[in-house]
């Protein structure tokens, strides 16, 4: 299980880096907001049509916790991808990355809080290897650098962000039992339904963008591999091994969405590439290695 659940939760973290990406190509031929819910139109689409079967098996569980079901997707899908593309309009790549790196941490300050969960002295000290190999990803291997930033408007977004996305995965031990298609299905109509307001404001603004033919390929990336397949991945890896360890894997979207920086911009891979990554799957190493053991 444990094996199957890193598989789970080190390909969600290679699509949500290639979802950060996507997200700075999007800028000038899609609008946050447009991105936002196209993607989950999309993914909605594919769940009805693959799906539909186990959602009637499941769907006196869907209308029983409708509104915690819809609150998910507001919340988990929409309002953190809401944050997230907007922010990267305003907001430097290295300042994004560094906020993302603090999700895991928030997941384990908000588990302490509510749940009296205590961290191990090795997990503290695996977080710590991670957060210095996402350091030294965002800083291009000169963390003296990581002194002259300065936070503005994207980056106060960006922490918005953050502090979703780890409630989120907390709220997750609520979740109601049942088939992983339903659960999915039901966040994602949620997700749906919640960016449509975001949708209109933004049109009312005047901000909206329609995709042009790259911004449609960005959509339909976003819409199959972040928001479907990563949901479904990482929801299974917490229902595995639990929301503080598998919140540790989201230190490893920096380290993927540089490499994936490499291959799809043409940025040159350099040796501080090599050992953040080392230093990021060494600290989850650790981290897992020293995980309190569960009572007899």
């Amino acid at each position: 299980m444990n094996s199957r659940a890193y598989l789970y939760l080190s390909v969600t973290a290679l699509f949500w880096g290639g979802n950060s990406v996507a997200g700075k190509m999007a800028v000038g031929h899609v609008s946050p907001m447009m991105l936002t819910s196209l993607r989950w139109l999309i993914a909605l689409a594919v769940i009805l049509a693959l799906m539909t079967p186990q959602i009637r098996r499941d769907w006196d569980k869907i209308r029983l916790h409708w509104l915690q079901l819809l609150a998910y997707g507001a919340v988990g899908f929409t309002l953190f991808n809401a944050f997230l593309y907007s922010a990267v309009k305003y907001t430097s790549a290295i300042n994004a990355v560094i906020m993302q790196a603090g999700i895991p941490m928030l997941i384990f300050l908000f588990n302490f809080a509510l749940f009296r969960t205590k961290a191990s002295i090795a997990q503290v000290i695996g977080f710590t290897v991670t957060l210095i190999g996402v350091l030294t990803t965002a800083a291009h291997g000169d963390l003296a650098s990581l002194l002259q930033l300065r936070l503005n408007f994207g980056d106060a977004l960006m922490i918005l962000a953050c502090i979703v996305y780890a409630a989120y995965t907390v709220a997750l031990r609520w979740k109601p039992a049942m088939h992983w298609q339903s659960f999915i299905a039901a966040p994602a109509c949620g997700a749906l339904l919640s960016a449509i307001p975001l949708l209109i404001w933004e049109f009312g603004k005047g901000n909206a963008i329609v995709p042009d033919a790259t911004g449609w390929a960005i959509v339909v990336y976003a819409a199959i591999f972040p928001s479907l397949m990563s949901q479904v991945l990482y929801v299974r890896g917490v229902d595995m091994i639990g929301a503080n360890r598998a919140g540790l894997f989201i230190n490893a979207i920096p380290v993927f969405g540089t490499l994936l920086s490499v291959l799809l911009v043409g940025e040159a891979f350099r040796p501080f590439h090599l050992v953040a990554l080392l230093l990021v799957l060494g600290g989850i190493a650790i981290a897992e290695r020293g995980r309190p053991k569960p009572p007899r």
